[in-house]
């Protein structure tokens, strides 16, 4: 039996600019003080207004903060810390202090770290919220979640989200290959989400009726089968560009945006194309003349679901 050509008449790579995904991955990470930690703070000259007094081996080496994030100091009693960095509590102290002390030269250190914490979300033996007592990286992160049971893990659409944006940390690389370079350094607060190949999900757009999410089936999803569930009845003729699907696909800091003849499948003269977790697909009406053009078309689509998207496309499309 003769092989079915396949469907796809074009295919093209894009990826992030390297300058961004560096400033992306590998912030300047700056430690802010939160319940539980303990800071010792010493004004030169005064021994009774530094924490700890004396003997910095009896007990706690210092002050803790609170869970209401304040720290119990001596002569200022209580003082607001969460979210300061030292050098920050520093300047504030040394402020208040001068209320009482000529030009006080004021020292604050971290003693322990006991704020850090992450989320880990999906496909853990043991997600929830870990805390830990230094900074991480997202292998040493992932690893606090117990074990990530691949079989059922969709790590294409795996992700971290920092400061409320999602990174483009490609997690197949990482885990499958031992690219190190995705083993990013993770800041206090972070989220890591793996989630299960139950939730795979691929997104059609134009010329269907029911635009939108499609579920992947056992973690299959053909092209013809998201089309006919996205509205579109490929066994009669239909005002859609069948010949010229767009379709956005991505993983990390990379996509490649594929042109496919869908029509070519549905009668028979090409192979099947199947689909993977995060593909956008668009039916046009008309005839495109540019991935520019087809991206502007898609764009209000993508806008309505950018909280889903993968990394690449958000940053790549709705940053502009």
């Amino acid at each position: 039996m003769q092989k079915l050509p396949s469907p796809v008449v074009a295919n093209k790579s894009e990826t992030l600019a390297p300058q961004l995904v560096n400033h992306l991955l590998h912030p300047s990470i700056t430690y802010r003080l939160g319940a539980g930690d303990v800071v010792s703070v010493s004004v030169y000259l005064h021994p009774t207004l530094s924490v700890p007094f004396g003997d910095s081996s009896v007990g706690l080496p210092g002050a803790l903060v609170s869970n209401n994030g304040n720290l119990q100091l001596p002569l200022l009693g209580l003082v607001h810390v969460d979210g300061l960095t030292t050098s920050q509590l520093q300047t504030r102290l040394t402020k208040l202090y001068a209320h009482y002390v000529v030009d006080p030269d004021v020292t604050v250190q971290l003693q322990v770290a006991h704020s850090i914490r992450y989320y880990l979300l999906g496909a853990f033996t043991a997600p929830g919220l870990k805390f830990s007592d230094r900074r991480l990286t997202l292998l040493d992160a992932m690893a606090l979640g117990g074990s990530v049971n691949l079989p059922d893990a969709d790590l294409r659409g795996a992700y971290v989200v920092q400061q409320g944006k999602k990174l483009p940390v490609n997690f197949h690389q990482l885990i499958m290959d031992g690219n190190l370079g995705q083993n990013i350094s993770l800041a206090s607060g972070d989220t890591v989400v793996v989630p299960s190949i139950s939730t795979m999900r691929a997104y059609v757009f134009g010329a269907v009726a029911k635009p939108g999410a499609i579920p992947f089936v056992d973690g299959r999803l053909g092209l013809l089968q998201a089309l006919s569930a996205a509205g579109m009845d490929t066994t009669s003729l239909t005002n859609a560009r069948l010949s010229d699907l767009r379709i956005i696909r991505s993983e990390g800091a990379s996509g490649e945006l594929i042109i496919v003849n869908a029509r070519a499948i549905l009668e028979g003269k090409a192979a099947p194309f199947y689909l993977k977790s995060g593909d956008i697909v668009y039916v046009p009406q008309t005839a495109i003349s540019s991935w520019n053009q087809a991206i502007q078309l898609i764009l209000p689509s993508l806008q309505a679901i950018a909280g889903v998207l993968n990394p690449f496309v958000s940053i790549k499309y709705l940053s502009q």
